[in-house]
């Protein structure tokens, strides 16, 4: 029995979530927040600076971040998440049509969402040669999503952010920073907000895999979307990372689309949005949170 239908009995005989965040649609009246859409609008706050950092040229460069949240919103303790690009850490940007539409649909539900730019080189990646430019690219863009993180905690209470409610999610390279930065809870403070925690309770990955660091007991759930024939971010990768986090006790999930290639987002829109959201619910405890 595939995991979906698993799920359907999970929810069937109401035992419990275990193994199945992504599948079960929360219970409850409809409109719920954070499951259905309750706001009609949403308000966007655009190259917010979150820090700034030296890049492989030497310049120090300012960091810029959008803020998208439902208008009016009365609640102000709410979920976050941070967002982050693709373009194989050379390329791309915090417009990417895929983030802004993931960023307004939460922010409908009740989330404030944070799409960002980080330090890119002009090298780029590739799965098959991993220069030293290339290594240093995924360090700075992970070192820089930490401190987007640590930037949502402190200001906090400027944003009507829940900062026990961080998640992170991202597209290719973003997704491999976004794993990144789940597995790397301690970080170096680089890039800006000393002080304050990088931690995130849970990661979305969309054709991405984790690079760095290793997957230890009590780091973030995570959720990856990934093709058998991506040929940019191969598939083992994704099995690997799913693999490692489950071995290390981590809440770990993987859907798998069959001969897919790089980043079907438009292909597979209605089960990623779903999807995450379900994912996000559960993982962030939102049965719990400020309502």
């Amino acid at each position: 029995m595939g995991p979906k239908k698993w799920c359907l009995v999970i929810t069937v005989l109401a035992v419990g979530v275990a193994g199945c965040a992504p599948f079960l649609r929360p219970p409850g009246v409809a409109p719920m927040r954070y499951r259905d859409a309750i706001f009609e609008n949403v308000t966007t706050t655009s190259d917010v600076i979150y820090g700034s950092a030296v890049d492989q040229q030497g310049q120090t460069v300012s960091l810029t971040l959008d803020i998208y949240e439902p208008t009016g919103d009365s609640v102000t303790r709410r979920p976050a998440v941070v967002w982050v690009h693709g373009g194989s850490f050379a390329s791309g940007s915090k417009t990417s049509p895929e983030l802004i539409d993931q960023s307004v649909t939460l922010a409908k539900k009740g989330y404030v969402n944070a799409s960002i730019e980080y330090r890119l080189s002009t090298g780029g990646c590739s799965a098959a040669a991993a220069t030293t430019s290339c290594v240093t690219a995924i360090q700075h863009a992970m070192h820089d999503a930490q401190a987007a993180v640590r930037f949502l905690r402190a200001n906090a209470t400027l944003y009507g952010i829940d900062e026990e409610r961080i998640a992170i999610g991202g597209t290719s390279a973003g997704a491999i920073t976004a794993l990144n930065v789940a597995f790397n809870t301690e970080d170096v403070g680089e890039s800006g907000n000393p002080g304050y925690s990088s931690f995130v309770r849970a990661a979305v990955s969309l054709s991405g895999a984790k690079i760095l660091g290793t997957a230890n007991s009590g780091e973030a759930a995570i959720h990856m979307f990934h093709g058998t024939s991506d040929g940019l971010v191969p598939y083992a990768w994704a099995t690997s990372t799913l693999n490692e986090a489950k071995a290390a006790g981590v809440h770990a999930y993987l859907t798998t689309w069959p001969n897919a290639g790089h980043v079907p987002y438009v292909e597979h829109r209605s089960e990623i949005l779903d999807q995450t959201a379900n994912f996000l619910f559960w993982e962030l405890d939102l049965t719990h949170a400020a309502r």
